[in-house]
């Protein structure tokens, strides 16, 4: 009788082990089968085109209540060639903002706000055809001068393309800010006088470089900054459309130009003469009010 019991307790062994080592592959193969899905379901980095640098890193998001309720046309990049914004139109309703975008192609069928491996039917924003015959896509927008996630679904290969999104705020007029939101002589209280002011250039290829603290000159209630770039390669700058020439016959390019307003990207253009063709590059100039001296 003893042996009998020893001979069932071991088969209940045996039993019980071999149910165990079933019960773990086959957990095992869900989960496999569930990483191969979410795999197919997002392209690769070996399937997509190199990602651009769209340079957020010193840029501070503007948000909806910043700006007046209107509509702006905006610029809008993406950190992908493959995913290109040609015409963007930004609404601006009770602080809420939406953009539409224009495609350069007709290759995506839906955009997700987001993550590709998170995307769901609930979310998915399918394409408008326009009376040209681009596909738009009306996205909402939680801030400009941020990096917002977002992820196209390729009609072609029906995969998800993740992206990065940036709309930006220095290609909006200036009064589209809120008066509360814009940093200016008035707002400042500066009375007429010299001064000096932190700059900080951005755009262009990011080789360029101006002198910084810059000398700040109030005249009649107007800000005009003495730029002095790195280099004597630049022969005028713009801006507002308005051309400035060089007020230096010699050393670094030197200009004088209006500052419209402070503590945000104040959008400039400047022509160099460094290539075989002078042409203008877009570029950003940022005046730091707390350190005006």
């Amino acid at each position: 009788m003893k042996k009998l019991i020893s001979i069932m307790l071991l088969s209940g062994l045996i039993i019980s082990t071999f149910s165990g080592c079933n019960s773990g592959n086959s957990t095992s193969g869900s989960s496999t089968s569930d990483s191969s899905e979410a795999s197919e379901k997002v392209a690769g980095e070996e399937k997509t085109a190199p990602e651009i640098d769209l340079g957020t890193e010193n840029l501070t998001p503007v948000y909806g209540n910043e700006l007046k309720d209107g509509v702006y046309e905006i610029t809008a990049e993406s950190s992908s060639s493959m995913f290109k914004i040609v015409k963007c139109e930004l609404t601006v309703e009770n602080g809420e903002m939406t953009a539409v975008m224009t495609m350069s192609g007709t290759g995506y069928l839906y955009i997700f706000m987001g993550k590709g491996e998170d995307a769901d039917e609930s979310g998915y924003i399918p394409f408008v055809e326009n009376e040209n015959g681009e596909h738009t896509f009306t996205v909402p927008v939680e801030a400009l001068d941020m990096a917002i996630d977002c992820s196209a679904f390729s009609k072609k290969k029906e995969q998800w393309y993740d992206r990065t999104l940036v709309f930006r705020a220095d290609s909006l007029p200036l009064d589209a800010f809120s008066a509360e939101n814009v940093v200016t002589v008035e707002s400042l209280g500066l009375k007429d006088g010299e001064y000096t002011v932190d700059v900080i250039l951005g755009g262009g290829s990011g080789r360029a470089s101006v002198e910084s603290p810059a000398k700040l000159t109030v005249e009649n209630g107007i800000a005009y900054a003495e730029i002095i770039w790195g280099s004597s390669n630049y022969d005028y700058m713009a801006v507002d459309g308005i051309k400035y020439e060089l007020i230096n016959n010699e050393g670094n390019s030197t200009f004088k130009i209006p500052v419209t307003c402070f503590d945000r990207e104040m959008p400039v253009n400047a022509n160099t003469t460094a290539m075989s063709t002078p042409h203008e590059i877009e570029y950003t100039l940022n005046f730091d009010s707390s350190s005006i001296n």
